[in-house]
C-alpha cells in the first residue's frame, strides 16, 4: 500500500467541519460498483477519490490516473475493473473489448496533463 503524504484532519478538526456543514448525506460505497472491491477503494481514496459521485464525474481514465500519480504501486487490471464499474460490465470484457479504446484514451490524457503541467509557471 502507499505511504500517505499528508496526514489526515484530526477529530477535532472534522467534529468542527461536520458542525458547520451539518449531516450529509449517505454516500453509496465505491466497493459496491462491480469489480471494485477494499483494495480498488483504498487506492481511489488515497489518490483523493471517495465517493461513486467522484468516480463518476472523473471517468475512469482520468481516476486511474489520478491513482497512478498518487502511487504507483497499481496496474491496468484497475483501469478496466473502473471502467467496467461505471459500465456495469465485467472487468475481463472491459479488458477483452476496450482495451485498445482505453489505452489510447490513457495516452492523450497524459499527454494532455504533462502538456498543462509543462505550461505552468513555477
Amino acid at each position: 500500500m502507499c505511504q500517505e503524504r499528508d496526514a489526515s484532519p484530526s477529530t477535532e478538526s472534522m467534529k468542527l467541519i461536520s458542525k458547520i456543514l451539518g449531516p450529509m448525506k449517505s454516500k453509496q460505497s465505491i466497493t459496491k460498483l462491480r469489480n471494485l472491491g477494499p483494495r480498488s477503494e483504498q487506492l481511489l481514496a488515497f489518490a483523493g477519490i471517495k465517493t461513486v459521485e467522484e468516480l463518476r464525474g472523473l471517468g475512469s481514465v482520468a481516476a486511474y490516473a489520478r491513482v497512478v500519480r498518487a502511487c504507483k504501486q497499481t496496474n491496468l487490471n484497475l483501469l478496466w475493473a473502473i471502467e467496467g464499474a461505471l459500465t456495469d460490465l465485467p472487468w475481463q470484457t472491459v479488458a477483452r473489448l476496450h482495451r485498445a479504446t482505453l489505452l489510447l484514451a490513457l495516452e492523450d490524457y497524459q499527454r494532455a496533463d504533462r502538456s498543462e503541467q509543462n505550461d505552468r509557471p513555477m
